[in-house]
């Protein structure tokens, strides 16, 4: 007789072979458009007296704290942190336990935005991490120091199961707030962020510097104690010759790093990591990407390296929409599209988030690869495109998008302008939970969810080998 948890592998084995038998989400159903019309709220950023945006006891107390992954693997994070009247101390402690068995020294920067000069930017790499461990951490020094914690994924393997949350366009209205804290109670262990972060660029003169520093305050109640994926979008270019300003990414840059070099990237702006079944690729559409620039010949390269043996999920982050059918930013995507379109198809890319346009939409599985010059633009379904969906309705003060083009085209299976945010749950190599949750007057609502199939162990010869594979079990059972 078969042992309680020989039956359990069992069990699991043959329900991910009944789960990847499923077909892959193609046209054919019609697509919604959601009549929800949502209570409005302002769209006015919270004022800086706002405890979400309160500056921490102690002289020269560290702010702003967020950490990223910090290698290609998951093995290390990059910590972040400000202080505000001198470099003062520069180290992280931190261990398995209160403790801090170890110590890992970082870099100071600053920079000056007109006349606004930043605080001191503290940039931390702690590295030879062990797997799925909680770690704790300590930064600055007597009455101002800060203590925090963070969890690493497991180890890089196919069946991996781990819960991403993805948000775009955040802000830093009472609408953002709403997003942040509906977030915080998803169980998200990571967030993947999809470009606009802090809307500072909507201010003028020294308020552009002020305005980054509240953001970091706010949103340090998540990212200092999980990691944020960076992108970035239109609203981090801050080209402002007017007052003297015109170094593009210049707040961002120093305020965000990125582990691109572990990636072979040349630019902090599109980078690569891997994090526990998924590889994940960001991209920037506001740098060059057409033939052989840096980016276009980076990508090609990392294409090349994902394997999907190891990380079977495929996942592309990027600021403008490929597909949107909203009045807002339609077809701004294009460009990009021509360009790399036929690569997510070739290498059979999961799912690309998107945000800019200030509203919800997913795609069908579809495809524009006979795209050309001459108009010849078809969009049909295709089964080994990815799903492509745009979650820019993080909550910032331009407000929602609320004109979509009518009628809704046949690739859009639904659409919604109000506030909210994703979460993506891997189970295991073959598929994964989507949910979209909207922000309705406070309360978080599950709107739209599927079931993502994997691309990769969804074909037919991967469907065989881990068929045989289940077989095997049965047998060794």
């Amino acid at each position: 007789m078969l042992g309680h948890s020989k039956l359990e592998c069992l069990f699991l084995r043959i329900a991910l072979a009944l789960c990847i038998l499923i077909s892959c989400l193609s046209l054919g159903n019609a697509g919604i458009t959601s009549t929800f019309i949502r209570s409005e709220w302002p769209s006015i950023d919270m004022p800086l007296d706002n405890d979400v945006f309160a500056i921490p006891k102690g002289h020269n107390a560290p702010q702003q704290v967020h950490i990223t992954q910090g290698d290609y693997e998951g093995k290390a994070v990059i910590v972040s942190w400000v202080t505000p009247d001198d470099p003062g101390h520069n180290s992280v402690h931190y261990g398995t336990d209160e403790s801090y068995e170890f110590t890992a020294e970082g870099t100071v920067t600053n920079y000056t935005f007109y006349k606004y000069k930043s605080g001191y930017i503290h940039h931390c790499h702690v590295g030879d991490l062990k797997y799925n461990t909680k770690y704790y951490y300590k930064i600055g020094s007597g009455d101002s120091a800060r203590k925090f914690w963070f969890q690493t994924p497991p180890k890089i393997d196919p069946d991996a199961s781990y819960k991403f949350g993805i948000i775009g366009d955040l802000g830093q209205t009472f609408n953002s707030l709403s997003t942040l804290q509906h977030y915080m109670k998803s169980g998200g262990q990571t967030v993947l962020f999809l470009g606009d972060l802090s809307y500072a660029d909507r201010y003028q003169f020294n308020d552009v510097g002020l305005r980054w520093d509240s953001w970091g305050r706010f949103v340090e109640q998540s990212a200092a104690y999980q990691p944020w994926i960076w992108s970035a979008g239109n609203h981090e270019i801050e080209y402002m010759p007017y007052m003297g300003e015109v170094e593009p990414f210049k707040s961002y840059i120093h305020r965000y790093l990125t582990p691109y070099l572990a990636s072979k990237s040349s630019s902090p702006l599109w980078y690569a990591i891997r994090r526990a079944s998924a590889h994940i690729i960001v991209l920037s559409a506001y740098s060059p990407f057409v033939k052989y620039t840096p980016q276009w010949h980076w990508l090609r390269e990392e294409l090349g390296r994902v394997d999907r043996e190891k990380t079977p999920w495929l996942i592309v982050l990027m600021h403008v929409p490929i597909y949107n059918s909203n009045e807002a930013h339609f077809q701004e995507g294009e460009s990009m599209q021509s360009v790399f379109e036929s690569w997510f198809v070739k290498y059979r890319v999961d799912v690309v988030f998107a945000g800019h346009v200030h509203a919800y939409e997913r795609s069908y599985r579809i495809s524009s690869v006979h795209y050309n010059v001459s108009g010849d633009h078809h969009t049909i379904a295709d089964k080994s495109a990815p799903v492509y969906i745009t979650v820019g309705d993080g909550g910032n003060q331009e407000g929602l998008a609320g004109r979509f083009k009518d009628p809704q085209p046949e690739y859009s299976a639904f659409r919604e302008a109000s506030y909210g945010h994703s979460t993506l749950e891997i189970k295991n190599r073959t598929h994964a939970f989507y949910h979209w949750n909207r922000n309705d007057d406070g309360k978080k609502v599950a709107t739209d969810e599927f079931i993502l199939h994997n691309q990769y162990w969804g074909r037919n010869h991967r469907r065989r080998k881990l068929k045989k594979h289940i077989q095997m079990v049965i047998d060794e059972a």
